[in-house]
C-alpha cells in the first residue's frame, strides 16, 4: 500500500495586524526609564528629564536585529551592500492611573499604544531619590497594576461602544452576518469584564481571530516585562522584587519573557569605546542585556526573516512567521509572487556547516521548494519566476 499522505496541520491566522511594518512600544508610569531605555536601545538623543511627561509626543527608531548567522554571511561574502533586519520601536509617554478616562496626557497615550502591535511593559525596581516616582515610592506591582488595569478599562469602554453599534444592527436589524462578530465580542466581554482577564490567553477559532484582527483590543497585545534595575542589583543579579515581578506575570499575563537589565549601565555603556565596555563587563562579570531584548522583541511581533546573499548584498527580508514561498518572494518584488516557480533554498547550518553553496549542493542539502513550502527563520533563498505575460521562465535569483 502507498504511504498514507502527511495530513497538514491546520495553521491558525496570528492574533494581530497583519504585515511585516509592525511596531512595539515601551509602556509605562513616568520615571521609570523609559526614554533612557530608549535612548541607549536606539542611540538616539530623545529628552530624559526628571519629571512626569517628559515623551510628549511619540518617538520612534527602527533598532537593528543582532544575529550571529547574517553577520557571518556577510564576512563570507563580503558584500557591496548589508541590510539586516529591525525592529520599529516607539516611546511612549508615562501613562497614569486614571488615563483610560483622560487623566494625565492618558487617552493620547492610549492611542498611541493602539498603534502598536506588542508592548515592552517597563517598570521600575531601582531606588534613587534624585528620581521622582509619580506614585510617591517604588513598587513595580502596583505599577504593573496601574498598566494592565489602564489598558483593560480602555478597551471595554471600545468594546461597550462596539457592541452598542452591533445591537441595533445584529439584535434589532436581524442581520445573520454579524452573528459570529456578536458572539466573539461577547466571549471578550466575559474575559476582560466579569474574569478581568487578557484578551489573548483564551482559545480563539481562526473566525474569531478575524473579528479580533478588526478591532485590534489593547489586551490581545504580546507583552514582554523589562524590570529596571540599579547597576549593582543587575550585576550581582538580586533585587528584592524580581521574585514578586515573576509570580504576577505567571498569575496575569503566563509565558510572558521577564528581562532584567540595568538603564543606568547600559546609559553608561552606551558612551564607551568598544574595548572598553568589552573590558568593563568582563571586570562587572556582566553581559548588556539590550540584544537580548532586540530579538525577544521582534520575535513577539511573530516576526522572522530569509536570507539573500552575494557580493552585491546580504539581506535579511522580515517576514510574517507561517508566510509560504511565493509570499516570502513577493517581499523582493511583487513581480516575484506572481510569477513565482520556485524557492532555491538553504538552511543556514548546512551553508556553514559544509562551507560554500557548491558544497551544500555536493551534499545533496540544496532543495527546490513549491509554493506551499512554508518559510522557516534564517533560510537562504533564491526564487524563479516569470517576470512578465509572455516571457520565458527566469532566473530571478537574487545574488
Amino acid at each position: 500500500m502507498p504511504p498514507k499522505k502527511a495530513v497538514e496541520v491546520e495553521r491558525k491566522p496570528l492574533i494581530g495586524r497583519l504585515g511585516t511594518n509592525l511596531k512595539i512600544g515601551i509602556v509605562g508610569v513616568p520615571n521609570v526609564g523609559k526614554s533612557t531605555f530608549f535612548n541607549v536601545l536606539t542611540k538616539s538623543q530623545v529628552a530624559a528629564e526628571n519629571f512626569p511627561f517628559c515623551t510628549i509626543n511619540p518617538n520612534e527608531s527602527r533598532v537593528p536585529v543582532p544575529d550571529e548567522r547574517f553577520d557571518y554571511l556577510c564576512n563570507f561574502y563580503k558584500p557591496a551592500s548589508k541590510v539586516p533586519a529591525f525592529l520599529t520601536v516607539v516611546d511612549i509617554a508615562g501613562l497614569v492611573k486614571g488615563a483610560s478616562e483622560g487623566q494625565g496626557l492618558g487617552n493620547a497615550f492610549l492611542s498611541e499604544i493602539s498603534a502598536c502591535d506588542a508592548i515592552f511593559h517597563l517598570c521600575r525596581a531601582f531606588e534613587n531619590e534624585d528620581v521622582i516616582h509619580v506614585e510617591g515610592d517604588v513598587n513595580p506591582i502596583r505599577d504593573l497594576e496601574i498598566i494592565a488595569d489602564e489598558l483593560r478599562f480602555k478597551d471595554i469602554e471600545k468594546l461597550n461602544k462596539e457592541l452598542e453599534k452591533l445591537e441595533k444592527t445584529y439584535i434589532r436589524g436581524n442581520d445573520k452576518k454579524l452573528k459570529v462578530e456578536y458572539d466573539t465580542l461577547q466571549k471578550v466581554k466575559t474575559i476582560i469584564v466579569d474574569e478581568q482577564a487578557q484578551i489573548r490567553f483564551s482559545d480563539w477559532n481562526a473566525a474569531e481571530i478575524e473579528v479580533l484582527n478588526k478591532h485590534l483590543f489593547l489586551t490581545s497585545k504580546p507583552g514582554i516585562y523589562l524590570v529596571n534595575l540599579s547597576e549593582s542589583d543587575y550585576i550581582r543579579k538580586k533585587n528584592k522584587w524580581l521574585i514578586k515581578i515573576k509570580e504576577w506575570v505567571d498569575k496575569h499575563d503566563p509565558g510572558a519573557p521577564i528581562i532584567p537589565f540595568s538603564g543606568a549601565l547600559e546609559h553608561k555603556l552606551v558612551d564607551m569605546p568598544e574595548d572598553e565596555v568589552k573590558a568593563y563587563l568582563e571586570a562587572n562579570k556582566a553581559t548588556s542585556a539590550l540584544d537580548k531584548i532586540i530579538v525577544t522583541g521582534y520575535k513577539a511581533l511573530q516576526l522572522e526573516y530569509f536570507f539573500t546573499c552575494g557580493p552585491d548584498e546580504v539581506k535579511a527580508w522580515t517576514i510574517q512567521k507561517g508566510t509560504k514561498a511565493p509570499g516570502a518572494a513577493g517581499r523582493i518584488h511583487t513581480d516575484f509572487e506572481k510569477g513565482f516557480i520556485m524557492a532555491e533554498v538553504m538552511k543556514y547550518s548546512d551553508f556553514k556547516q559544509e562551507g560554500s553553496e557548491v558544497a551544500v549542493k555536493a551534499a545533496g542539502k540544496y532543495r527546490q521548494q513549491g509554493r506551499n513550502y512554508v518559510v522557516e527563520d534564517g533560510d537562504i533563498i533564491y526564487f524563479k519566476a516569470n517576470t512578465g505575460a509572455g516571457l520565458a521562465k527566469k532566473d530571478v535569483k537574487k545574488k
